[in-house]
């Protein structure tokens, strides 16, 4: 049997107790440990890794970006090897009642799809589901997964990725016809623009400049509270609007709406994560269901864009 110091699994659980516990110190009195002894096994896990996961200061620990995913990762693995002992002790089989939180674009174009084929193949349990583009608090809401796309936010949940899509600047027909099309970012200034409702981690759209990237935004004439509203604004001929291809994919192949600026496109691009709570105790086996159902059937895949030759931009392939 492996010994505790050369126990993977025991180092991940050491890690995560002390980022949760925001120190070594209440990590090894949680864990009936010296201070000492859990700074030498993270510094043990660290070179095993050749990275550095905390940065030590004297006043607190904060976690690098290597610190961050691994803490992420790390989180999950000891969840699913909680279920899979809970599981095989129990034989639980996925039943009761899920709540599942999707944001709007995501919930309704990948999302729904699948869902009678979830239920079908898991009779036992019963769907709660909220579509909204507001970030809830998990615990509050009650929620056992949310759809999250965008950057996560340090917090102690833990994330599945689903897929990755582009952003793209996009205009109606319509729109651009009566507006111009924009040639450079500074061009913005004489357009109209479709914002947010509510705040975002990044404020303006950013474009490339060379081995920079710039931020520009058009004046908002009109701001929506989710995703779908507003790209019904922009096929409306409001504005214009950055959003995700995986969104407005079937639009832009219709010609319902044109990409602009691509010339300026940095690539950035925005993950869709399930999130949910599972660490500080078993993941119910209903939880444990859907999150592996969506991560085998859901799948997110961008449209090429290509400049044809009157200078529009089209779909191919």
């Amino acid at each position: 049997m492996a010994r505790f110091d050369t126990n993977r699994s025991a180092e991940m659980e050491v890690f995560v107790r002390v980022v949760d516990l925001g120190g070594f110190t209440p990590a090894a009195r949680k864990m009936r440990l010296t201070p000492s002894g859990v700074s030498k096994l993270i510094s043990r896990l660290e070179a095993r890794l050749g990275t550095r996961l905390i940065n030590r200061t004297t006043r607190k620990l904060t976690l690098t970006e290597e610190g961050q995913a691994f803490y992420q990762r790390a989180l999950r693995i000891l969840a699913e090897m909680e279920e899979a002992e809970r599981e095989a002790a129990s034989g639980a089989a996925p039943r009761g009642r899920l709540t599942v939180n999707s944001n709007i674009p995501f919930g309704m174009m990948h999302m729904m799809p699948l869902i009678p084929r979830f239920l079908q193949e898991h009779p036992e349990i019963t769907l709660d589901l909220v579509l909204t583009d507001t970030l809830i608090d998990l615990m509050q809401e009650r929620a056992d997964v949310a759809i999250r796309v965008g950057p996560l936010k340090a917090s102690r949940l833990i994330a599945r990725k689903l897929g990755t899509s582009r952003m793209v600047v996009v205009g109606a027909p319509g729109y651009l016809a009566r507006a111009g099309t924009p040639k450079t970012p500074a061009d913005l200034a004489d357009h109209r623009g479709i914002g947010w409702t509510f705040s975002r981690i990044r404020g303006g759209w950013p474009f490339k400049r060379g081995d920079r990237t710039e931020e520009a935004v058009p004046p908002q004439v009109a701001r929506a509270s989710d995703g779908e509203a507003a790209r019904r604004l922009c096929l409306g001929g409001v504005g214009l609007a950055r959003l995700a291809l995986f969104h407005i994919g079937p639009d832009i192949e219709a010609g319902r709406l044109v990409p602009v600026l691509q010339g300026y496109n940095p690539g950035d691009r925005e993950d869709i994560h399930a999130v949910y709570v599972g660490h500080t105790a078993p993941l119910p086996a209903r939880v444990r269901a859907f999150i592996d159902f969506l991560a085998e059937h859901v799948r997110v895949s961008d449209p090429a864009l290509k400049r044809a030759a009157d200078g529009k931009w089209k779909m191919v392939g």
